[in-house]
């Protein structure tokens, strides 16, 4: 981590991740798209996500998260930042010359070689399925369904433990605490996620999270009756109603969101602690 000498307010708390040892060379242009930002709006222009606009223009970086080039040694080329997400991105060139950005994984280094097959070795970096990965490895990258890509385990630090391979299936351990199955013929990427420093950062001050596209966020206890239903009252008064509620009175607090009817409930071993 990197921490800023206290000259000003902002500064006193503020601390960042250390860029330092990212590659320097600039993205690859036929890699990257300019999104363009909509600050929460929908096709109407009315605000479906509150607290969005703003912030310093960023350049998407296209992620393959599949990584279909099966049996093609990739070397890595650089190691670089990612405006779009937390983790860092590697830039890999194949044997036959195409390049491609991936998410990088902790301790992959420039020069380092990986292969996506289903007899590779276990190194960082390296993509297989899953029934052939080792109990107690970490993965990340994982797919949910075969030939989809990865979607789990995709932010800065992150990773998934192998617990089990039996009747098919692998049992992975989540995050947040919950086992769950996945099918053992999805693919995964072997190693932790970079940028695990990324929850210690301190944004120190107001004007950092307005660059980062973040409008400010206004209490409901502080709101008028007729905009909140915890507004209202004489200076700081209770919240007025007996269960939590959103803006628009949904109750949030001692109810299950989860789907019921969703197809991958069954899948789930272990529910995670709340």
């Amino acid at each position: 981590m990197k921490e800023s000498k206290p000259t000003s307010a902002g500064h006193r708390n503020f601390s960042t991740v250390d860029y330092a040892s990212l590659s320097k060379s600039p993205r690859l242009k036929n890699l990257t798209r300019r999104l363009k930002s909509h600050a929460g709006r929908n096709n109407q222009g009315r605000i479906t996500m509150r607290h969005q606009g703003g912030g310093n223009k960023i350049i998407y970086r296209l992620i393959d998260f599949k990584q279909v080039k099966f049996n093609v040694p990739a070397r890595v080329e650089t190691i670089e930042y990612d405006p779009y997400r937390t983790a860092f991105i590697a830039l890999i060139v194949y044997a036959d010359g195409e390049r491609r950005y991936i998410l990088a994984p902790q301790k992959l280094k420039v020069g380092d070689k990986i292969v996506v097959s289903a007899d590779c070795t276990f190194e960082i970096g390296n993509r297989t399925q899953l029934k052939r990965i080792p109990v107690g490895t970490f993965v990340h990258n994982v797919e949910m369904l075969s030939g989809k890509g990865g979607q789990l385990a995709r932010s800065a630090g992150s990773s998934i433990q192998v617990l089990a391979n039996e009747e098919g299936y692998t049992h992975l351990k989540m995050p947040s605490g919950e086992v769950r199955k996945i099918s053992w013929e999805a693919y995964a990427s072997i190693g932790q996620l970079s940028n695990a420093e990324h929850n210690l950062m301190v944004i120190g001050k107001a004007g950092r999270n307005r660059a980062m596209g973040v409008r400010p966020t206004v209490r409901g206890s502080v709101m008028n009756p007729r905009d909140h239903p915890y507004g209202g009252g004489e200076g700081r008064t209770q919240r007025g109603t007996r269960r939590p509620k959103t803006k628009w009175g949904k109750i949030t607090g001692g109810r299950r969101t989860r789907n019921k009817k969703k197809w991958s409930t069954n899948l789930i071993l272990k529910r995670r602690k709340k």
